[in-house]
């Protein structure tokens, strides 16, 4: 439990409802939804709506998203996969016979289809109990009346300011005079106050088709890209069945593939053969064995993950106990293992927002919603004010990879929403972001808990660390000595930036015995959890 002679955020109990979010804004909003009647669907559509005004550089209507969601927090675990695929036009050939195996980060070919639009219509339709022109109303009133900018969102919006400004069409609708508009100061976006306006009058077709898909595709044509108006007017969400694993006897769901959420069950299986509640394990130890394990599970990853549509992906495989034998039987306790290679900038920790409901009737909901990097392509359209993602950088544009590009396809995807269920009955919603990072979040978090005894807000204010394609990197907290062992032991540290932190999260875990809610928000970010 939490000493409470030290500094730090304390969870937040609930007896009937509570959010999590990555700005006070969108989890009061969630919270105002459910104190209204509403649904934790709705709460959830409604905030990350929101959020895409209020947190630009994060997520929008121009990204893609995941979904978990267990109705009356009983039974099966529903999950949708929200991501948008490449162009029908999209062939690894056409960029072969050009020469172009990778692309940079502002190409329109690293532009796939937004999924989230479509998605959100689905859920909501599904799931919801409102319609999706109330939920939007929140994000058009920040968009129209104009929002304060938040001390995290000021500093991301900050730091993508060059690559903004190097773009005339961008920098004219999400710059104020070439600048990122200042931490505290109030800015509007009339442009995508009247997209979301279309949107909440006709649905996914707002968005889909007529002037917004127009404004878009051309645009994209405008750059070189291949999109046609048919490749978004078949864009829609997909029903999947999610996979899991069971460790110290809580059953943890992620996303199926396109998404790398076995990456985070492979680690968890490999770490479920040690003793991680062992007093006689030091922090190099656990920090050592995190680090192993994440090297060994990304390198599954980056080898056979790409969209199960188009790809034979052998999950049950890569999930059994056998093969998770194999691979912790590599893991040397004193001796780092080879780092994996990786393309450059991949291990940056792209820009993500994810949030968590749990209503009064049970209902749990973990969301996740992305542009990839900081204002995604920052190709902004010029009439329609979308921020275009870039998810499609995660592509290969080679041919023959498990991930190539190809027609209809959709990329591997970073972003992960996960659920904690014991046996049918839902513990509750998690998620952490930052982009590569996430699948050895997921583990860590849980580890924090069932292993060391954390509770929901420790778990995630805890030093990060991760290892992936270069050096471990660990965050301010993690002490000279024990940088010292992990050194000895042949890892290459690298202290991560205070002002550039790994990830954030959010959860909320509800007490089985009790009944209550305990709920926690990254301060990482500039985010809380509410609950009533």
């Amino acid at each position: 439990m939490r000493d409470f002679h030290r500094p730090g955020r304390s969870p937040v109990y609930a007896q009937n409802a509570a959010v999590a979010t990555s700005h006070p804004q969108a989890a009061l909003a969630a919270l105002n939804i459910l104190q209204q009647g509403g649904n934790a669907v709705d709460a959830a559509v409604a905030a990350v709506a929101l959020l895409g005004v209020i947190e630009p550089a994060m997520t929008g209507i121009g990204g893609d998203c995941f979904v978990l969601y267990v109705p009356k927090g009983k039974g099966k675990v529903i999950a949708l996969n929200g991501s948008g695929k490449a162009p029908a036009a999209a062939h690894a050939e056409w960029y072969a016979e050009r020469g172009e195996t990778t692309q940079p980060l502002n190409s329109p070919h690293g532009v796939t289809v937004p999924g989230a639009v479509a998605a959100w219509d689905r859920l909501v339709a599904d799931h919801g109990t409102r319609s999706l022109g109330e939920l939007l109303q929140p994000a058009i009133k920040a968009a129209e009346e104009g929002f304060v900018v938040a001390p995290k969102v000021g500093s991301d919006w900050a730091g993508d300011a060059p690559r903004l400004a190097a773009d005339p069409v961008s920098s004219k609708i999400v710059l104020v005079d070439g600048k990122a508009p200042a931490i505290g100061s109030v800015f509007k976006a009339p442009l995508l106050a009247a997209t979301l306006k279309k949107i909440a009058a006709k649905g996914r077709d707002g968005f889909y088709t007529g002037e917004v898909a127009e404004d878009i595709v051309s645009h994209l044509n405008s750059r070189g890209g291949l999109h046609t108006l048919e490749d978004f007017a078949n864009a829609a969400p997909e029903y999947v069945e999610p996979i899991k694993t069971t460790y110290k006897g809580l059953d943890i769901y992620e996303c199926p593939p396109n998404g790398q959420g076995i990456t985070a069950l492979i680690i968890l299986n490999i770490l479920s053969g040690f003793d991680l509640k062992d007093t006689g394990l030091s922090e190099a130890d656990r920090i050592h064995l995190l680090a192993e394990a994440t090297k060994l599970a990304y390198h599954q990853r980056d080898d056979y993950i790409g969209d199960p549509a188009q790809v034979k992906i052998p999950v049950e495989k890569i999930l059994s106990a056998g093969y998770a034998d194999a691979l912790r039987a590599r893991i040397d306790m004193s001796k780092a293992g080879a780092p994996v290679s990786v393309d450059v900038d991949s291990v940056e920790h792209k820009d993500t927002t994810y949030l968590c409901v749990v209503d009064k009737d049970g209902n749990a909901i973990s969301f996740i919603n992305s542009v990839f990097h900081g204002f995604g392509s920052t190709i902004v359209t010029p009439k329609t004010g979308v921020v275009l993602q870039n998810r499609g950088l995660s592509f290969k544009f080679a041919p023959g990879h498990v991930n190539s590009i190809a027609p209809g396809k959709r990329p591997m995807h970073t972003i992960i929403p996960a659920m904690a269920m014991k046996g049918d009955t839902c513990v509750g919603p998690f998620g952490v972001m930052g982009g590569q990072y996430q699948s050895t979040g997921h583990a860590g978090f849980i580890t924090n808990m069932l292993d060391r005894g954390m509770d929901i807000q420790e778990a995630m204010d805890a030093p990060r660390t991760f290892a992936y394609g270069g050096p471990l990197q660990v965050e301010n907290g993690v002490d000279d000595a024990t940088i010292a062992d992990l050194e000895k032991r042949g890892h290459t540290v690298e202290r991560a930036p205070a002002k550039k932190p790994i990830g954030g999260s959010q959860a909320i875990f509800r007490d089985l015995e009790t009944g209550v809610l305990v709920a926690g928000s990254d301060p990482r970010k500039d985010g809380c959890a509410l609950g009533y």
